[in-house]
């Protein structure tokens, strides 16, 4: 077996700049929500204007989660977002209990809620790539299962270019992302200018209902906010890959300053455009705002409003698997993961078995199908782990006070922060106390169950011996030197 002694690598390398973490950012946020289902915000808020409230207000808030993050960025410069923060922050406080928030936090992202973020994504890249050349291709005499079968296929293709893609090197995901990134805002672009015309001439009828219908009432208020924050959710991906990024103390705030703020003004101003031509009523019902809306204005151009759906889900698809193989990474370094998942490709400076695990992970999701449930538990976990690194970032100020902190948020960001995140953690089993909350408490659990033998006593069974050294034959892949030291 390939041995550090014999074989050693530096580890990740930093190569992306300001510009791609902008776009890092960028790529996970606009996804295909914004251009198929913004309804829910509208429907809970009841009106036009009191709407437009709720996705600006839901941006503010996005920012400062953000801004948290950039000071956890800056005083942890490790990759790993929320993991990162909690193993520094905890890991010291009690032998068992301490390490654990860390490791529930990986096992929850590893190994169900970014596989399965991913595969449901690549499926609507799928459905949408294929959308425009539907007619040209004789896909409308399909039979549903046979359309079925196509889109499942195409997104096996698709996730397997990513999962190439992210094996191959940092320098092609950057480049790909970037292209990516620009169609995708390009095509958000498109949507607004359209709305922009229609209010030019005239359509001004929906939009001028303002807040008539408006629901003031807590209960509702609190979903139109959780439906709104969804889709602004991507904002801490950038620390997930700090480790790669140039001068992270500086171009992760600012990074995080410029990103947030775009997006915000995006989905306002694509919200007013759809208001422009269709009602609140057409909106509620519609199945895809996006589309409904090209084919009112856009006109022959309406196929733009597909493809763009399939820039944006390809691209996110294609970040999260970049930033959840870092996750992978990190944890493996901690010795909360499987050891060869911190090991990295000798040439191509990738982690190879993250990515690759990542991409087989995605694939098991997407051929067992029906796993929108699966999704829905996304928001509890994701706020859950949110409210946790804040957690952290306060831990960390009371008892690393002296560290060096480049980039500081005033204190009421955090506990602004911290406040939402136990709020969106609880209204989803308030208002659907649904089994499927029984299923995250069941895996929080079976983690618990993984954690005590395999991670707190390291039972280490013979047999990893081959599989690692199997691992690094396969894949190319070293120790770091970080990790063989």
């Amino acid at each position: 077996m390939t041995t550090a002694a014999e074989h050693k690598t530096g580890g990740l390398k930093r190569e992306m700049g300001l510009m791609s973490a902008i776009n890092v950012i960028i790529s996970v946020m606009i996804g295909s929500g914004i251009f198929v289902s913004p309804t829910a915000a509208l429907r809970y808020s009841g009106s036009v204007g009191f709407c437009l409230i709720i996705w600006s207000v839901c941006g503010v808030i996005s920012l400062l989660g953000a801004l948290c993050f950039a000071e956890l960025g800056t005083i942890v410069p490790r990759s790993g977002a929320e993991y990162a923060y909690l193993i520094e922050a905890f890991r010291k406080t009690h032998k068992f209990w301490g390490p654990l928030p860390s490791f529930i936090c990986a096992w929850v992202y590893v190994m169900v809620l970014r596989p399965a973020e991913i595969a449901v994504i690549i499926l609507t890249f799928a459905e949408y790539s294929i959308l425009p050349f539907s007619h040209v291709l004789g896909l409308n005499h399909l039979s549903a299962e046979d359309l079925h079968r196509l889109i499942k296929l195409v997104g096996i293709l698709g996730l397997g270019i990513i999962t190439y893609i992210n094996l191959s090197s940092v320098k092609l995901y950057v480049t790909i992302n970037n292209i990516f990134g620009f169609c995708k805002v390009f095509a958000c672009l498109v949507v607004i200018f359209g709305g922009i015309y229609q209010l030019a001439i005239g359509n001004t009828d929906n939009l001028s209902r303002g807040f008539e219908g408006s629901h003031f009432n807590a209960g509702n208020i609190a979903l139109a906010f959780y439906n709104g924050l969804w889709a602004y959710d991507g904002w801490s991906s950038v620390t997930t890959i700090t480790e790669e990024i140039k001068k992270p103390e500086i171009n992760i705030p600012r990074s995080i300053v410029i990103a947030v703020p775009i997006i915000t003004g995006l989905y306002v101003f694509m919200n007013m455009a759809y208001m422009t031509v269709l009602s609140p009523e057409e909106m509620i019902k519609s199945e895809a705002v996006g589309l409904d809306f090209g084919e009112k204005v856009l006109g022959s151009f309406a196929f733009l409003i597909p493809l763009g759906v399939a820039f944006a889900t390809f691209g996110c698809a294609l970040s999260i698997q970049f930033g959840v193989t870092r996750l992978c990474y990190v944890a493996s370094q901690e010795g909360q993961m499987l050891e060869p998942l911190s090991y990295i490709h000798m040439r191509r400076l990738t982690p190879a078995p993250a990515v690759a695990m990542q991409g087989i992970l995605a694939l098991m999701f997407i051929l067992v199908g029906n796993i929108e449930e699966l999704i829905e538990l996304a928001s509890f976990f994701i706020w859950f782990f949110y409210g946790a690194a804040v957690l952290a970032l306060l831990t960390l100020r009371r008892t690393q006070p002296d560290v060096h902190r480049p980039y500081k948020v005033p204190l009421f960001v955090p506990i602004i922060t911290l406040a939402v995140s136990v709020f969106l953690s609880v209204v989803p089993i308030v208002a659907d106390p649904s089994p499927k909350y029984f299923f995250a408490v069941g895996f929080i659990l079976s983690g618990i169950a993984v954690y005590t033998p395999f991670v707190y006593y390291n039972v280490r069974p013979k047999w990893m011996n081959k599989v690692t050294y199997l691992i690094q034959m396969l894949f190319e892949a070293v120790p770091t030197s970080d990790k063989s030291d």
